[in-house]
């Protein structure tokens, strides 16, 4: 059993990271959308460099380095909305350190798309590298303030899975067939989110809230004053369970570990900093599938005829542009309302009820 045979759907990434463990260089770049695969890979990474046999997936080297519980297995990860310089130094410091337990470490760097004024500061460490780090770099996308450390790199890149990638994935993981196909639909292309989804008991009742929208609409801010808070009492609540289960059993091995071999180093700011981020993404990726359910309705209503067409084309735009705004972080409830204001009632029951999940 190899390292990487837990890697779903990145064929040509896994290759260039086989090759990497035969002959490895300074640093690597992974680089491709949230749920791709990037961070099981960087492990896997990891652990093929560090174990005796090039990542046989058995030995004890691997199945600490995998976990993330190997001392010269560093993951370093932003406690802010984006890399400081503090934070690039303190990368350097970790960089210079010898290796605890054999010749060489590895420094794993997430979210390094949002490098920006520290990308200087990285840059002289990979410029002058010590000979027994390895730097192993995460990002979503090369911002203009990346180039320069790219070209410093062996850049890997990682593409979104299909939803019949994510399927498959999740029935080899015992979900049931049904439940696995739907969720790895709306998904986008994210095995985490997809995980996530699967073990969400409510994931239904929140697709169908979100479809039924439209028929709620009469075309009075009054109306839409208490979609916009049913709306926002939902995304208060989606899909929090089974993130904080998964959480807790996080916090669980961290505990253990700790207990095994003491605090320091154990990173649990980092980790608690990581799961604030990730229940602030969640909630984002729940907005954005709603959004998207939503213009399905009106798709589907556009199709089959069951509303004014140029309301509808006009309704798809409106909620276009509400994504879009995401990007630069409004008022959630901002948002939901005035969106809400420019979509058109949409009364027909059997179109928002009777059409398919979009």
């Amino acid at each position: 059993m190899s390292v990487f045979e837990g890697i779903v759907g990145q064929e040509s990434a896994v290759a260039h990271l086989r090759a990497a463990v035969a002959a490895p260089v300074h640093a690597y770049l992974l680089v491709g959308p949230p749920g791709s695969g990037k961070r099981t890979a960087a492990f896997a990474l990891a652990a093929g460099l560090l174990c005796p046999l090039g990542g046989c997936g058995e030995c004890d080297v691997c199945v600490r380095a995998v976990a993330g519980a190997h001392p010269d297995v560093v993951l370093v990860e932003r406690s802010g909305p984006s890399i400081t310089v503090d934070q690039a130094r303190e990368v350097r410091r970790l960089a210079m350190r010898s290796p605890n337990e054999g010749a060489r470490k590895v420094l794993i760097l997430t979210d390094f798309h949002l490098v920006r004024e520290a990308a200087s500061v990285l840059l002289k460490v990979l410029e002058e590298p010590p000979a027994s780090t390895v730097f192993v770099i995460l990002a979503e996308q090369l911002p203009p303030e990346l180039v320069t450390i790219a070209s410093r790199c062996v850049q890997v890149d990682f593409g979104p899975l299909t939803p019949l990638q994510v399927s498959a994935a999740l029935e080899s993981e015992g979900v049931d067939p049904a439940v696995a196909c739907e969720v790895a639909v709306v998904a986008g292309g994210r095995l985490d989110r997809a995980r996530l989804l699967a073990n969400d008991a409510d994931f239904g009742s929140r697709r169908d809230a979100w479809r039924e929208v439209p028929g709620r609409l009469d075309g009075t801010g009054a109306t839409v004053a208490v979609v916009a808070s049913d709306l926002g009492e939902l995304l208060g609540r989606a899909g929090v369970a089974a993130l904080e289960a998964r959480q807790a059993a996080e916090l669980a091995e961290l505990q253990e570990r700790v207990e095994r071999t003491g605090e320091r180093g154990a990173g649990r700011k980092v980790l608690t900093d990581r799961h604030k981020r990730e229940l602030r993404r969640l909630r984002h990726d729940e907005l954005r599938f709603g959004l998207a359910t939503i213009a399905a309705v009106y798709g589907d209503a556009l199709a089959d005829s069951a509303g004014d067409a140029r309301a509808c084309i006009d309704a798809v735009e409106a909620i276009q542009d509400a994504a879009e705004a995401m990007i630069r972080n409004p008022t959630e409830g901002l948002l939901l309302q005035s969106l809400l204001l420019r979509l058109p009632p949409l009364r027909d029951r059997r179109a928002i009820l009777d059409s398919p999940p979009g």
